[in-house]
């Protein structure tokens, strides 16, 4: 028995539950966008035109100017737990890509994303078969089979980061599933993470060029501010096993645009990681 097999967590009351074709559309845009946060990023952060700290901050605060007309609805309140979580998954991930590949950042971070649903769903009192651990014990052999070439690669750090970004992801996915309000949800978190963000502009003062502003702007308007909009008003209608099967898609598209896009190389291990990771969740994931 897996890690969907325990008591569902508690999604907000007042959201009310989607068709199926439109749960699929709304779920199949999330993936979308989240693949896209990796391309962009990688694409902006890569090219040295925007450094990590400007490229967080741009990001943080065009996503809350976006979404600040959601902030005029009542009801809710200000959960700083949530706007925390994403401040520390925007700035970890773009550390993490200025080295990491698309594909293999996403990789890591979904990877651990899984890992921290599993643990989440185990703190709640939910069962873990012995498929779950199985599941388990495959992504864990998975991600260290990627991790092994970053090590000797020098980029133990930024994958070391990548993990923190995974784990934060977790915990803003998981609140803003018991949370009353998608969009309020989302653009506080904004918000809050964006005030959190801009006293670390006092440790960069490097003017981003205009292609790297661009993009980060990009990323918060459009693949990061309306994205999680429509993930966070979709993931409640979600299972928790599904929750996570849908995140699973992320890398496997966000490596067939870096592919396409990036010019990045498809190596023996970042295969058999994503064969060992998919499988091991797959696992985690049966019922």
């Amino acid at each position: 028995m897996g890690i969907g097999a325990g008591k569902p967590l508690a999604p907000a009351a007042a959201a009310r539950p989607f068709r199926l074709a439109t749960v699929l559309v709304l779920a199949s845009l999330a993936v979308l966008a989240f693949a896209g946060n990796s391309l962009i990023a990688r694409y902006a952060l890569a090219g040295g035109g925007i450094t990590p700290i400007a490229f967080s901050v741009v990001r943080l605060a065009t996503g809350a100017i976006v979404l600040a007309p959601l902030l005029l609805g009542r009801g809710g309140t200000w959960n700083f737990g949530g706007g925390l979580s994403l401040f520390a998954y925007v700035v970890m991930f773009s550390w993490a890509y200025v080295e990491l590949p698309a594909a293999t950042g996403a990789l890591i971070l979904f990877a651990v994303v899984q890992a921290t649903i599993l643990l989440a769903g185990m703190a709640r009192g939910e069962r873990v078969g012995w498929l779950g651990w199985t599941g388990l014990v495959l992504s864990l052999a998975g991600l260290a089979v990627l991790l092994v070439p970053q090590v000797q690669g020098g980029r133990l750090l930024p994958s070391a980061f990548m993990a923190v970004a995974g784990i934060a992801w977790g915990a803003y996915t998981m609140i803003g599933r018991a949370s009353a309000g998608a969009g309020r949800y989302t653009a506080r978190s904004f918000v809050i993470g964006a005030v959190l963000a801009l006293p670390l502009l006092a440790f960069d003062m490097t003017m981003p060029e205009t292609p790297g502003l661009l993009l980060a702007m990009l990323s918060g308007a459009v693949t990061s501010g309306l994205g999680y909009v429509i993930w966070n008003r979709v993931s409640p209608s979600l299972g928790l096993a599904t929750l996570a099967t849908v995140q699973l898609a992320t890398p496997l598209v966000a490596a067939l645009g870096g592919i396409a896009l990036l010019d990045e190389l498809v190596t023996s291990e970042l295969i058999v990681a994503g064969v060992l990771i998919v499988t091991g969740i797959g696992l985690t994931l049966r019922r």
